[in-house]
């Protein structure tokens, strides 16, 4: 059974690319200036990338213990200072804005004092919550 035209076409194609491919590989084994011995990178004791290996007698034992993965407790609790952003008392919650950033943490009122409103000056604490930072601990500073 004859093969049509489009299938030829497209054989030809596939032969062309297979060709194509072969030039551009054997051009690379021919051009032995990239070596992979060329292409490493090194990260100095400042992290800054040199393409010079680190010196091996510069080396610095480390205690594999005295390496801290989590975040370390806080002794003591920080207080910011902020202002309420957003208020929605039938709902029972808000949005806080951090003076000092431009972060905006969310909160209950159950975590609140009672006559919190929108544009009051609040002093705040920060709690890990299921999406985030959350303040807790908020009150209406005068």
């Amino acid at each position: 059974m004859p093969t049509s035209f489009k299938k030829k076409e497209l054989e030809q194609k596939k032969e062309k690319k297979r060709k194509d491919k072969q030039q551009r590989k054997e051009e690379r084994k021919a051009d032995g200036s990239r070596s992979f011995d060329d292409m490493i990178a090194y990260v100095d004791e400042y992290g800054a990338i040199t393409n010079t290996p680190p010196d091996p007698y510069k080396k610095t034992k480390v205690d594999l213990y005295s390496i801290e993965v989590s975040t370390p407790k806080m002794d003591e609790i920080t207080v910011f200072n902020g202002r309420v952003e957003y208020f929605n008392p039938e709902k029972g919650y808000g949005f806080i804005k951090k003076l000092s950033g431009v972060e905006k943490y969310f909160f209950h009122v159950s975590n609140a004092q009672a006559n919190i409103a929108e544009g009051k000056m609040v002093t705040f604490e920060l709690e890990r919550g299921e999406r985030g930072m959350n303040a807790v601990n908020v009150s209406i500073t005068k």
